[in-house]
């Protein structure tokens, strides 16, 4: 009988966590490069080439990949024949793990998990607790199987109780562009079909947990009606022309994975999970012969690309920028931009709301006027860092702040990713704002332009507090201009017409 001992168990999964906040998948790493090459549209490639930069630096100087790095979900498979040496049970050794994990001296990771969620929604400080899943099996060894999975990307999870005779390819196509690139494509679609509303999403997570393999199904042809729907879709969901980060393009998913069980006669439930451009998993078999440790990647396994903004970049210095000049930037233009700007997410935009309708004053050294706020929770800053990896968050959930920011703060612009809603950049025109984007899934390299950070307010809501960032070509490009036009709009319909255009038999009566 295997005896796994509790110092392993936990030892694998610090291992795994640590493993896969700085390297990504190889499989990833090629489908993406594959994609950037044959990439058409400008915008869509320089993103990808930021997020292979980024992957490669990460992979090099072992830091996170996003800043964002997850809440974590292990699938625990154990053996029927196994024994165990330990004072805890499975699932406290596994956020023991978590907690070694996530607590690394040489590369901390961003604690995001709240307690009390309905209510203080307190920060635990460690990552901890995870969301585990076990099966007991038959065998004699435990299998783990670990991901660190992006808030952003699972914000757009979504679920259908469908009829019988609804087609899922139908609803699938509807569904993706209400998710809108918060979830920062290209990555994948995991969907679980079947079963229960629980069972469809388990499996729909579990089924993120496979290898990227979706051109070696074409070649070798479906087999299954799984296997034709995961064609169907990845083909329909690319035609969207939705591409990298919703800016437009030929690559909006690079594989659909499904997962189905039987279901009842009355129901087809099914939900979809899309894992984001810091697609992290690991995997790993105790024995019972000492820790289960990862194989660190070749480098040479990463493209040799460089990432450059091109002869048409503008260069912005931040302390000297007007509103005169801002009203001259171009939707799609890329600017490299200088100097100092305030951060701030979801709880420090709700505390600023709360001050400003009870008439109280921001805090000192919170002043937003003719100022760019960053949307950004960074990770801490390990050895001679000024800041950790700091890429942006979901722009569409400070939309319900940015009418009251733009109006009673004087703020004039915003950093983010994704796309605007509608009464927001109705705001912006009103306001004559800015709403610039930043690539989501390109942290590390976004930190480098950053020279210095302090904390100026809340200092106990952790990495949500407002901080100053002296940033030297941080490089963004326009996503909304002062007149309203947004390049999340243009450029996903734009690509649609030219993808649908080349299809068999367009335009013919």
């Amino acid at each position: 009988m295997t005896t796994i001992r509790q110092d392993d168990f936990i030892a694998s999964v610090a291992d795994a966590l640590q493993f896969i906040s700085y390297y990504h998948p190889p499989d990833f790493i090629q489908a993406l490069h594959e994609a950037w090459r044959r990439e058409e549209s400008e915008a869509a490639r320089a993103a990808m080439a930021q997020i292979l930069v980024n992957s490669r630096m990460c992979a090099e100087g072992h830091r996170p990949i996003c800043q964002d790095t997850g809440i974590v979900t292990a699938f625990v498979k154990i053996g029927m024949d196994v024994s165990w040496d330990t004072r805890l049970g499975v699932e406290d050794m596994i956020n023991a793990g978590v907690r070694q994990a996530y607590n690394h001296p040489d590369n901390k990771l961003r604690a995001s998990i709240l307690d009390d969620p309905a209510g203080a929604r307190k920060n635990t400080g460690d990552n901890t607790p995870a969301v585990i899943h076990t099966q007991v099996v038959p065998g004699n060894t435990v299998h783990v199987e670990l991901a660190a999975k992006g808030g952003g990307s699972e914000a757009k999870t979504k679920f259908v109780m469908l009829n019988p005779s609804d087609d899922i390819v139908e609803w699938v196509v509807k569904t993706v562009p209400t998710m809108g690139a918060g979830w920062c494509p290209p990555g994948m679609l995991g969907l679980g079909v079947g079963g229960t509303a629980e069972k469809a999403m388990v499996m729909a997570k579990a089924a993120l947990m496979e290898p990227i393999d979706i051109h070696e199904l074409r070649a070798r042809g479906a087999k299954t009606t799984a296997e034709k729907l995961r064609l169907e879709i990845f083909d329909a969901v690319n035609d969207l022309g939705i591409g990298a980060q919703g800016l437009g393009g030929l690559t909006t998913v690079l594989d659909v994975k499904i997962h189905d069980y039987p279901t009842h006669a009355a129901n087809k439930p099914v939900a979809m999970i899309p894992n984001c451009a810091a697609t992290r998993h690991a995997h790993f078999t105790l024995d019972g012969g000492g820790p289960a440790l990862q194989t660190p990647p070749r480098l040479e396994d990463w493209p040799d690309i460089a990432f450059d903004v091109g002869p048409g970049a503008k260069r912005v210095d931040l302390a000297a920028v007007t509103r005169d000049a801002v009203k001259q930037w171009q939707p799609g233009e890329t600017l490299l931009l200088s100097g100092k700007m305030l951060t701030g997410r979801d709880a420090a935009h709700a505390r600023i709301a709360d001050l400003l309708a009870n008439s109280e004053p921001l805090p000192a050294g919170v002043d937003f006027t003719d100022r760019f706020i960053y949307y950004v929770g960074p990770v801490d800053a390990v050895r001679d860092e000024v800041v950790g990896p700091a890429g942006p968050t979901t722009a569409t959930r400070m939309d319900k702040f940015t009418d009251l920011m733009l109006g009673q703060t004087g703020l004039l612009g915003m950093v983010g990713k994704a796309e605007r809603g509608p009464d927001t950049i109705r705001s912006i025109r009103e306001h004559e704002a800015v709403y610039l984007m930043a690539v989501g899934g390109a942290a590390y390299l976004v930190s480098k332009a950053i020279k210095s950070a302090r904390v100026v307010a809340f200092e106990d809501l952790g990495m949500e507090a407002i901080h100053e960032f002296e940033v030297v070509d941080m490089p963004v490009t326009v996503a909304v201009d002062v007149r309203g036009n947004a390049v999340h709009e243009s450029g996903p319909a734009e690509w649609q017409e030219i993808i649908l255009a080349r299809k068999p038999g367009a335009g013919v009566n």
